[in-house]
């Protein structure tokens, strides 16, 4: 067996600081590139929904002027408000009418697919019930 190297004091003494100087560093750098990536991956989502925010402000500034665009055809107001506010033209009589709604079934529908899955089960239930008997 090789003898064991004596380390000086010295040296040991330097390795203790400058390790312990590494390792707070790597520690602090670890932490700085975590901190970085959340906040790179959270703008990133604030980019996207305030993008998608955008899109359809411009839809609603499109249909706003399409609107303002036919506002300005008198034929359209015209129309617009006997449509809308029960506004008649001479001659015109107006007959308003009530929008039936529809009622929903009270008893709710069985998706075909369960039955399949509830006959097969029960089937196979009586299938091992006489099995069971049978071999008794």
């Amino acid at each position: 067996m090789a003898a064991k190297k004596k380390i000086p004091s010295a040296s040991k003494h330097r390795l203790m600081i400058f390790g312990t100087l590494s390792i707070v560093l790597m520690g602090y750098f670890w932490v700085t590139l975590i901190t970085y990536t959340i906040n790179i991956k959270q703008l990133k989502e604030k980019e996207r929904e305030l993008s998608t925010e955008l899109s359809s402000l411009k839809n609603e500034a499109n249909d706003l002027s399409n609107t303002i665009q036919k506002l300005k055809d008198p034929d359209y107001i015209a129309r617009y408000a006997r449509e809308n506010y029960l506004y008649s033209a001479n001659g015109e009589y107006i007959i308003k009418m009530e929008k039936k709604e529809k009622k929903e079934e009270e008893t709710p529908k069985v998706n075909n697919q369960y039955k399949y899955y509830i006959y097969g089960s029960a089937f196979c239930l009586i299938g091992i019930f006489l099995y069971i008997i049978k071999r008794k």
